[in-house]
């Protein structure tokens, strides 16, 4: 059986079902900004896809409140999911890994440099949003950091905001009708290009200083 089919069938229905809770929220009036939030921060728990929904923020309020919104909805959202990773999975990954002193060095190594890995990742579109969200918490990574590290999602989240903002109707966003600018998405590329290349190498770099500490 060909799975790609129903991958895209379901991508497609969640992405339908998406844009319509997007509708609905830009005819809430004064208080769509919340519910937004509120969208938001339910799709980052539960692995939805969240490209849809900054994009129509930038339908629904514009650059400067969309970007804001999705900023605040992301982060809150992403720190959710950290803290349900942390606490309902790092212990048994910690018992999974105690005899281990190469991996048990390793997480000591990132959680030292946390904001800085937290920081790269979210410059990157390569390392998936949400996945990375629980993954995150279960290394040794600090909550501050976690938080502090968000604000590697602002050039990001401008940039498709931005880009959601020219397609003018929640309808075309997501489609083949949706209008691009091709400087923005080079930008968006070159950029994450960079943090992935960067991040990378930096993980590399500690990991390996962590086992070389480790054996001597």
């Amino acid at each position: 059986m060909n799975i790609q089919p129903v991958l895209a069938q379901v991508s497609f229905n969640l992405q339908d079902i998406l844009r319509n809770a997007l509708q609905s929220i830009d005819n809430l009036g004064s208080v769509k900004a919340f519910a937004f939030i509120g969208l938001y921060i339910i799709a980052t728990v539960a692995f939805l896809p969240g490209s849809i929904i900054t994009l129509g923020a930038g339908v629904i309020f514009g650059v400067v409140w969309g970007s804001l919104y999705v900023l605040i909805g992301a982060t809150l959202g992403a720190t959710a999911a950290f803290i349900v990773g942390r606490y309902l999975a790092r212990n048994w990954v910690a018992r999974q890994i105690e005899g281990n002193k190469k991996f048990a060095a390793i997480d000591r190594a990132v959680g030292k440099e946390g904001l800085k890995i937290v920081l790269l990742t979210r410059l990157s579109p390569v390392f998936p949003f949400n996945l990375l969200n629980y993954a995150f918490g279960i290394t040794g990574v600090s909550l501050k950091d976690y938080f502090i590290g968000s604000v590697g999602m602002i050039p990001g989240t401008i940039m498709y905001v931005y880009i959601g903002s020219l397609a003018g109707s929640l309808a075309r966003i997501g489609t083949e009708t949706q209008p691009t600018n091709s400087t923005v998405q080079w930008a968006i590329r070159i950029t994450g290009f960079i943090a992935t290349v960067a991040v990378t190498v930096y993980i590399t770099r500690i990991a390996k200083k962590a086992l070389e500490q480790e054996v001597s």
